[in-house]
């Protein structure tokens, strides 16, 4: 079911559904009173054809009340256990099936950009509340922050089964903050988020401008450190370039260890390649991981998306994973950048970029963020990064002042226009041409 519906409609909806009996054809299923008519009314489908994929065809589905014989008092008691592992029974706490058991530190690959996310992440987990409190771990998408997430969730699970652990994303605590509102269910919201051991947040730059969800996550955040738990939260900017989140929630999110999270290097893509092809079975040559860690660098999820897009074209046409293969494949998606490096500068890319859309380098280099000076800008950042040896730092103290995580996050976003749109392609080949490099 959590995967017909996704993630925050789950949380809200099914995630507190509990299977009772299956008995001559037909699975009960306990749904509480104040979401059955809901569920009946609108996921029955959804419930039906979950049940027949599991357990055949003709499968009938009755939501039932929860059972008359357990008084009021206890049964509201049984149901928050059941939702947030309260009273840390041990065999129930450690159970999450929100986990993705592919994601663990010994599956993690260690570099120097992510080593010390790493190391701290592995300290929370083993030392809940003792370590860093919170941890925030910062960096572009597709680098490792969920991974060490679920990494973290499932050591604690594996090893300290007595603690309860909870992981979501601020938008999925923002879907069930509102139907928590809006069903009238907010204690148990409450009692989901507040008592817990370990609390994991991904992308918490999600609650930004959400007054009603920040002054929640607000109070939670509060709740949970002053009874020892820990919290681990994620998002893709430092806090302090947050500027649409509360201070006082700043504030909290600075008050731990804040540690970042940076592109892979060459060494780094090669190993997460090999141990990808291992732990999938994936027979390819050397020289084909090779050829894919040195043609993305952009992050780890293009470049594992590279490799099941290389190694299912040669499945589909009966052809080895060999680097001429990974070539074609990845030729068009993925255009290899030769370089000279030499005589470049940071000022001549800004220039001749600034020229080639027209706009003047003033503008260029503004604070404007409308999206004919934006785009613009985003392609000189990562012709800068690509062409010069110039440092994150340095390439966005030439655009302005800007951080190198306002750099990351452009060069992010055009190797993803140059991925998923051809006129984008045609314009980075065509200055990179006149900047002396070819693709």
């Amino acid at each position: 079911m959590r995967q017909a519906v996704g993630d925050s409609t789950w949380h809200v909806w099914l995630e507190p559904l509990t299977p009772l009996s299956f008995q001559a054809g037909t699975l009960a299923v306990e749904a509480p009173d104040n979401i059955r008519p809901w569920v009946a009314g609108r996921f029955a489908r959804v419930l039906q054809a979950c049940a027949e994929a599991i357990l055949g065809a003709g499968v009938a589905i009755e939501l039932v009340a929860p059972p008359s014989a357990v008084g009021a008092g206890e049964e509201a008691r049984l149901a928050h256990r059941r939702r947030t592992g309260a009273g840390r029974a041990p065999a129930a706490a450690a159970i999450d099936d929100s986990f993705n058991p592919r994601f663990t530190f010994d599956q993690f690959v260690i570099g120097d950009g992510n080593r010390l996310a790493h190391a701290a992440a592995l300290s929370v987990a083993e030392m809940p509340g003792l370590a860093y409190n919170p941890l925030f771990i910062c960096g572009p998408p597709g680098l490792g922050k969920t991974h060490l997430l679920h990494s973290i969730a499932n050591y604690v699970s594996d090893h300290l089964s007595g603690l309860s652990v909870v992981y979501t994303t601020a938008e999925a605590f923002t879907d069930q903050f509102v139907g928590a509102l809006r069903t009238g269910a907010i204690d148990d919201f409450k009692a989901r988020y507040r008592q817990v051991d370990v609390l994991l947040v991904d992308d918490v730059q999600f609650l930004a401008s959400k007054a009603r969800t920040e002054e929640e996550f607000f109070h939670t955040f509060n709740a949970l450190q002053s009874a020892g738990a820990q919290l681990v939260l994620t998002s893709d900017r430092m806090p302090r370039d947050m500027a649409k989140l509360e201070d006082r929630l700043r504030e909290r999110f600075e008050a731990g260890l804040v540690t970042d999270i940076r592109p892979p290097d060459a060494n780094t893509r090669l190993a997460v390649l090999r141990k990808r092809a291992q732990q999938d079975e994936i027979d390819v040559e050397p020289d084909a991981l090779e050829r894919i860690a040195g043609r993305i660098d952009s992050n780890l999820r293009a470049l594992e998306g590279a490799l099941i897009r290389v190694v299912a074209f040669g499945s589909l046409t009966g052809q080895d994973v060999t680097a001429e293969l990974a070539d074609e494949v990845l030729a068009g998606l993925y255009p290899q950048l030769k370089t000279s490096r030499g005589p470049r500068t940071v000022r001549e890319i800004q220039q001749e970029t600034a020229d080639a859309f027209g706009i003047s380098i003033d503008e260029l280099l503004s604070s404007s963020r409308s999206a004919p000076v934006a785009w613009p800008r985003q392609v000189a950042m990562y012709l800068a990064r690509e062409l010069t040896d110039q440092t994150l730092p340095a390439i966005g103290r030439a655009f302005g002042g800007r951080n190198h995580t306002t750099v990351l996050h452009a060069c992010r976003r055009t190797a993803e226009r140059i991925a998923a749109d051809p006129e984008a392609q045609e314009v980075v080949r065509e200055l990179t041409e006149r900047l002396g490099a070819t693709r």
